[in-house]
């Protein structure tokens, strides 16, 4: 039996439960497919899979005309190991289990036939591959590179898309309405965007009339895809924003040396627990982040603070900002609840496909 061949789940009497994808190198060593054990997993079965998915997400009022959209959410569509963003004409496929690798020319031509896109370059580059006994592999699956730079217009803002070299599958689709969040409340304020990465918050806060953007990340290379999705929305005024390549950490605790208050904190920072054991050091790190936020952040400003790890849950998250206050000597409190947009569904069976997690908290 190979990698990703189709395996039947039995019960301890012998009855058939489902179908499922044979990963023996995986700690998961079946992931099921379907519960219907006389479905049979064929091209048909994937084309059935993303037609549905597709459906679902045009029937959201929040995802209908976006550009840029998660089209494939794994187990929370059906499909184990299968992440697919599209992009406008262009799809970022990204396969990190057995079974979905197994597949892989079924996949591709399901999205091609259901979507009618004119390209899909594949991501499957991330460490999970590894736990499945996967190499590496990317490169376009589907059509050529298109000859203009990739981009999206969301929500009124455009912004560049590396499928290539970006992060993820080139661009965070998931923090969308959380971005048209910070826009609603960023009208005459100053706001501090941490981890800004390309500029996402940053963007949709000038776009909602802030006053003042200042946006700080370590990598330069993500600053420089961050100024030049400024220079695609000339409608932002440019002079209201501020860019600062340095240690987030750094800058914080220079800031609040300083004397530095903002009105509007956004702390959006990468994953600092990829697995509950690394929850304990990342913990103290969302601590941190937290404390310096509420320090810095004004009275009756808004704090919008967020995890994508999947080792902290939102319980502990709010345990951890809660303490910060506490800390910073801050009387807080939650306004919302964040997550992920609704093109990123969490299956009732598998709440672990709940990894972001955010609060809007304001401060007295």
């Amino acid at each position: 039996m190979r990698p990703g061949d189709t395996v039947e789940v039995l019960d301890a009497a012998g009855r058939r439960l489902a179908k499922a994808a044979w990963s023996p190198k995986s700690q998961i060593r079946a992931r099921v497919w379907t519960f219907d054990a006389d479905e049979i997993i064929d091209d048909a079965f994937f084309k059935r899979r993303v037609a549905a998915a597709l459906a679902r997400r045009e029937a959201l009022p929040e995802v209908a005309g976006q550009d840029g959209m998660r089209l494939i959410h794994g187990e929370s569509d059906g499909l184990p190991g299968v992440i697919a963003d599209r992009y406008g004409d262009t799809i970022c496929l990204q396969l990190t289990a057995a079974g979905a690798d197994r597949w892989r020319k079924a996949i591709v031509g399901a999205l091609v036939k259901v979507t009618g896109v004119a390209r899909i370059y594949e991501r499957s580059d991330s460490d999970v591959r590894k736990l499945e006994g996967l190499e590496p592999t990317t490169g376009w699956v589907h059509g050529e590179a298109p000859l203009e730079a990739l981009s999206i217009d969301e929500n009124g803002v455009r912004l560049g898309v590396d499928v290539v070299g970006g992060h993820k599958t080139g661009f965070y689709l998931d923090q969308r309405d959380n971005r048209l969040r910070t826009r609603a409340l960023a009208k005459g304020k100053s706001v501090l965007n941490c981890f800004c990465y390309t500029g996402g918050f940053s963007l949709q806060a000038l776009a909602g009339g802030a006053v003042s953007v200042l946006s700080i990340d370590s990598s330069g290379p993500a600053l420089a895809g961050a100024q030049a999705n400024m220079a695609l929305n000339p409608q932002l005024d440019a002079s209201r924003a501020e860019w600062l390549e340095t240690d987030v950490f750094e800058a914080l605790r220079t800031f609040r040396k300083e004397g530095r208050r903002f009105d509007l904190i956004v702390l959006d920072p990468p994953k600092f627990a990829p697995s509950s054991a690394h929850a304990e050091r990342a913990a103290r790190a969302y601590k941190d982040i937290n404390l310096h936020g509420f320090r810095l952040l004004n009275p009756g400003g808004y704090l919008l603070t967020y995890s994508c790890s999947g080792g902290i849950g939102l319980e502990l998250f709010q345990k951890i900002v809660a303490g910060a206050a506490v800390d910073a000597g801050r009387d807080a409190r939650i306004l919302q609840r964040l997550s992920a947009g609704p093109d990123h569904p969490v299956a009732l069976h598998f709440p672990e496909g709940e990894y972001l997690k955010g609060l809007l908290v304001q401060a007295d």
